[in-house]
């Protein structure tokens, strides 16, 4: 192909990625949002067959409410002190999709869920990895989107920061005295020195019964002086990826690897290990952060399975193994655009 055909090919890609970008966040004719490819939440007959049916015909797959997951005790220490500019960034796994995520002097908490239990009483299979008391001053809060386990209202609370998430959430934290800006699919906003930038997810939300998709969801590139990292919120895998990671040279891809079982309802709005090292291949990033896994017993398969799963992909894959990572709650690692290298453990016992 000539390198004129290759130009005009790649503007005809973008084009249509900026108009299927643009019906996306653009409300359908009932008022609400739809993926990139038009898709909505899985209709309630497939929901009520997986909660009641599924259950009592005995077809879902049962494992334990518990399970052991590691944790360290975090250096509350060197966490007091975000790294400066042209220091490496530093990412601390809370559990579940909660990061504390510190880079250029600012720190950011995304989809923190910290206390006990979420939403009507689903308790935690292991503590946060810092608790609210014990976080460094937030300079904001990012949200993916609506639901419980990634916008837990009590801690945001608590940790009284502005918010950032997406279009449609603005009135709905202002009603509750939180500041936010809200952002549509690749919009923008800096905090101190840092850019975020909202980017397409395949997913949908909800907080009550008559508010489905009416606010966006997506995931969030947090762009610094010594790396850019990538947190996808909750997502199916979808082709988007590759759209994102031709945009952003991506240093570390903070992605879900929990939540897929049973796959005929789960893969339409999550991914399973195998899914999410696609994901990360095709955002052509350099190291995978595993995250959504071990902390809430949300969906069938037991809770320790999904690292087991993601290290076999790795090793089929031919992955090297310090590009794929799996935290224990509380650890930190430090990610510039040299080489990623995690944070020298404590010398206090593991909890």
């Amino acid at each position: 192909m000539s390198r004129f055909r290759r130009a005009l090919a790649i503007l005809a890609l973008v084009a249509f990625s900026m108009l299927a970008t643009a019906f996306a966040q653009r409300r359908a004719s009932d008022g609400k949002f739809v993926n990139l490819d038009g898709s909505r939440p899985q209709p309630l007959g497939a929901v009520l067959r997986w909660a009641v049916w599924d259950k009592l015909t005995g077809k879902r797959r049962t494992s334990p409410p518990a399970a052991p997951v590691p944790a360290v005790a975090p250096d509350l220490a060197r966490l007091a002190r975000p790294p400066e500019p042209g220091e490496p960034a530093r990412v601390t796994w809370l559990g579940h999709a909660s990061f504390l995520v510190q880079l250029d002097g600012v720190s950011l908490l995304l989809d923190p869920a910290l206390l006990p239990s979420i939403f009507g009483g689903l308790e935690r299979n292991v503590p946060p990895g810092v608790r609210i008391e014990d976080l460094p001053p937030i300079d904001a809060v990012l949200v993916s989107h609506s639901h419980y386990d990634h916008l837990d209202l009590p801690t945001i609370e608590r940790v009284k920061a502005p918010v950032v998430a997406g279009l449609g959430l603005e009135r709905w934290f202002r009603d509750r005295r939180i500041s936010a800006t809200e952002l549509g699919w690749w919009g923008s906003t800096k905090v101190g020195p840092v850019r975020i930038t909202f980017v397409p997810a395949q997913h949908w939300s909800r907080r009550g019964l008559l508010d489905t998709n009416a606010t966006l969801w997506g995931g969030f590139v947090v762009e610094g002086s010594t790396a850019t990292l990538y947190h996808s919120g909750d997502t199916a895998w979808f082709p988007g990826f590759q759209e994102i990671g031709a945009r952003f040279p991506i240093d570390a891809a903070l992605l879900p690897i929990g939540a897929y079982d049973p796959a005929w309802f789960m893969e339409k709005q999550h991914m399973s290990p195998e899914q999410a090292l696609q994901a990360f291949e095709d955002l052509h990033a350099r190291t995978f952060v595993a995250m959504h896994w071990g902390t809430f017993k949300l969906t069938d398969e037991p809770l320790d399975e999904p690292p087991r799963r993601l290290e076999a992909e790795r090793l089929r894959r031919g992955l090297a193994g310090d590009r794929v990572r799996v935290l224990a709650v509380g650890e930190s690692m430090e990610i510039d655009r040299r080489s990623p290298r995690e944070v020298a453990p404590p010398s206090g016992p593991a909890r």
